[in-house]
């Protein structure tokens, strides 16, 4: 079975409080975008081992049994008594850019397993169950806009689509850390209200729209910031960086032409929404 996980970009981002157990409360929207990983599976045949996995593609660090995607394929093995599977994962969704990359792969993995092997899984349940992989899993089920809340686990639906807005996505080779992220940020309250932003023209965010985040990422990684101004020194209707970083994406009216010889050494994508 063949499956195409999304990445998705933070429209606005305010971390609103402090949580007892650590753990930040959150203001943010999920957008999903094409963008897209390549996931497979298959009957693992001529073999004893309980699964295979190889990927390819942009690189991931770390051990295969420490991947979303086999995590999640041996909970539910153990689960359900599923067979072993061969897993091929074709990653094109940059790792450590705030795009939600692995997430998806993960959300994708259940998705997979729960029609190949006719589990009966509603998307509720599955919400519940990629719940323990992490807070913005569950938004991959069903992959449409929402405002997220609590650690941003928490969705309502919103009426919006970005269709016709070309997306020009940049990812400099520079890792920002979560633990580092937060290190800079003074939990508050926005002085706007989110949704009522969002519902906007697209044209009326930059000012409005905002991500904690970037004042404290831009001072340590100061090509981060440069990047988001590049966007609107093209004429980006809007640019923000996504989630904690360091992927930076900006929507544009038209296609803009020079982009990857300007960001010759970023990973560069764009494409005009649907």
């Amino acid at each position: 079975m063949l499956t195409f996980p999304p990445a998705k970009i933070n429209l606005g981002l305010y971390v609103v409080e402090k949580r007892p157990d650590g753990y930040h409360n959150l203001e943010t929207v999920f957008y999903p975008v094409p963008l897209c990983d390549t996931l497979e599976t298959k009957p693992l045949l001529h073999s004893n081992a309980p699964y295979a996995f190889q990927q390819v593609g942009l690189r991931i660090d770390g051990e295969a049994a420490d991947n979303l995607v086999v995590r999640v394929y041996l909970a539910m093995k153990e689960e359900f008594g599923l067979p072993a599977l061969d897993i091929y994962m074709d990653k094109h969704i940059p790792t450590g850019a705030g795009l939600g990359g692995g997430s998806s792969d993960a959300a994708h993995m259940m998705k997979q397993l729960n029609e190949q092997f006719a589990l009966g899984l509603s998307e509720t349940e599955m919400e519940r169950r990629l719940a323990a992989f992490g807070a913005d899993c569950p938004f991959f089920v069903r992959e449409r806009p929402v405002l997220a809340t609590g650690i941003g686990d928490r969705f309502t639906p919103l009426a919006l689509s970005l269709k016709g807005w070309t997306l020009l996505l940049i990812k400099p080779p520079v890792h920002v850390s979560t633990r580092e992220a937060y290190a800079g940020v003074t939990p508050r309250r926005p002085e706007a209200n989110l949704a009522d932003v969002i519902a906007r023209p697209v044209t009326e965010w930059r000012g409005r729209l905002g991500n904690d985040f970037e004042a404290s990422v831009f001072a340590a990684h100061p090509e981060i910031g440069a990047i988001k101004q590049t966007l609107y020194d093209f004429g980006a209707a809007y640019a923000a960086m996504s989630g904690s970083g360091s992927a930076v994406f900006g929507l544009f009216a038209h296609p803009v032409e020079s982009a990857k010889a300007v960001f010759k050494d970023c990973f560069v994508f764009q494409q005009r929404l649907r």
